[in-house]
């Protein structure tokens, strides 16, 4: 029914199927159906584009909220200001019995200004509770073919499961993903849709042609923080890349981290994400303190390959 945006700290209402406002009685003069939907649309904090009028009758308007999603606060008894919105468009006459019908959860635009005041106030507990549910919920993937083939055993997804139980968080595992971007992105899709708050996956962050985890990070999060951790000269030996990264990135309320496959990396790595969950660091902070760190280890075993421009 609804849903925490978390940046913004607001809660979101899912409309699923339920999306008509029905009002009258009313009555329409050379009426302005865009100014109408326009009118509708500012107090439901949306843009014009998304609410459009489906039916115009002499005494009535019927409206379609075309977005997935509205905000608690934008709909909870807000009857009187979309009518007073509405009375406002050239054309329209509203009288003293006009009605908005709707149902589902546009159908709180009724409620009574105390009723709505105290719904809204338990949408919010309701979402905080959700939000802190969420971030305990993690999902692990590993990835490669060596590991779907048995070649080698997955160590890291118990390391990192014990790890964060200790910590308090429920944690999901899943089978081995192949080294390819659209089952990575699918996967990650599905997990952030459930919703996990945490996705870790483990493996594909080389420089070898088959290394796709941070292609598909990409896709799910233009945004995301991919800082390389060292470099070196593309196509040299199996080199099909530049370098080895690091990733972080998020689907909303998803955080992404995306690690190394090396078992000791992800041990070298682990300290620096639970520092980083316990004092919720941005994104960018994640992705460059996790850097820094796996850094340590190319720079102590294998100088002469780091180029240190980029470190």
């Amino acid at each position: 029914m609804f849903k925490p945006n978390v940046e913004k700290n607001d809660m979101d209402y899912r409309l699923l199927n339920k999306t008509e406002i029905w009002i009258g009685p009313l009555t329409l003069t050379n009426t302005n159906l865009g100014r109408c939907s326009l009118a509708i649309a500012t107090i439901l904090g949306l843009s014009k584009e998304t609410v459009t009028v489906t039916d115009a009758q002499k005494k009535h308007l019927v409206f379609d909220v075309m977005s997935p999603t509205v905000q608690a606060e934008n709909i909870i008894a807000k009857k009187e200001a979309l009518l007073s919105a509405l009375s406002e468009v050239e054309g329209i006459s509203i009288t003293a019995d006009t009605e908005i019908h709707s149902d589902g959860v546009l159908g709180l635009i009724n409620a009574a200004p105390a009723e709505g005041a105290d719904i809204l106030q338990r949408t919010k507990e309701m979402g905080r509770e959700i939000v802190d549910r969420i971030s305990k919920r993690v999902m692990i993937f590993p990835t490669g073919t060596e590991v779907i083939n048995n070649l080698i055993e997955d160590t890291n997804t118990p390391f990192l499961k014990e790890q964060l139980e200790l910590l308090g968080y429920d944690v999901a595992t899943s089978a081995p993903l192949p080294d390819k971007v659209s089952a990575i992105v699918k996967s990650i899709h599905v997990a952030a849709d459930d919703p996990f708050g945490l996705i870790i996956t483990t493996g594909g962050v080389g420089a070898e042609g088959k290394d796709q985890t941070l292609e598909a990070l990409e896709q799910l999060d233009p945004g995301a923080f991919l800082p390389y951790v060292l470099k070196f000269k593309k196509g040299t030996r199996r080199h099909d890349k530049e370098g080895v990264r690091i990733g972080v990135g998020s689907l909303d309320p998803t955080l992404i981290v995306c690690f190394p496959g090396p078992n000791d990396e992800v041990q070298l790595l682990w300290p620096v994400l639970q520092k980083a969950l316990m004092e919720k660091w941005d994104k960018a902070t994640l992705a460059d303190q996790l850097r820094l760190k796996l850094s340590e280890k190319f720079i102590h075993f294998n100088p002469h390959h780091v180029d240190y421009d980029h470190l």
